[in-house]
């Protein structure tokens, strides 16, 4: 058992850092939502001034800075999405990972184990 307590300890630890991965990316991903209502409103407010009004808005003006907002956040939206997919992967991934260890080291435990019990019965 004593033999066995390093093996289990290191699955222990692949599944929590598997299941710390999905919950980082499953949390971003729930963020999305929230997010994009939030670009919407900015939109909304950039888009309900008049088109003269905008073109005419000075270098560094309150307006120009909305704009400069209203354009970067896509890419912030898409960088949320991408990470938290990616870390809902490679959580997944993690995991897998720690069940085919379990899978490849059952049938080598296994052995050892009978032919421990085949070394006693003798």
């Amino acid at each position: 058992m004593k033999k066995m307590m390093p093996m289990m300890m290191l699955m222990g630890f692949l599944m929590l850092l598997g299941i710390f991965f999905t919950y980082q990316g499953v949390s971003m991903q729930n963020r999305v939502a929230g997010e994009e209502a939030k670009f919407h409103q900015l939109q909304g407010e950039y888009f309900s001034i008049s088109k003269a009004e905008r073109d005419s808005a000075e270098t560094g003006s309150e307006l120009n800075q909305k704009l400069v907002v209203v354009q970067n956040y896509p890419s912030a939206l898409l960088e949320l999405k991408l990470v938290g997919v990616g870390k809902i992967l490679t959580g997944i991934f993690i995991l897998l990972f720690g069940i085919l260890i379990a899978l490849i080291m059952m049938p080598v435990r296994l052995g050892k184990m009978i032919k421990e019990s085949s070394m006693q019965n003798k």
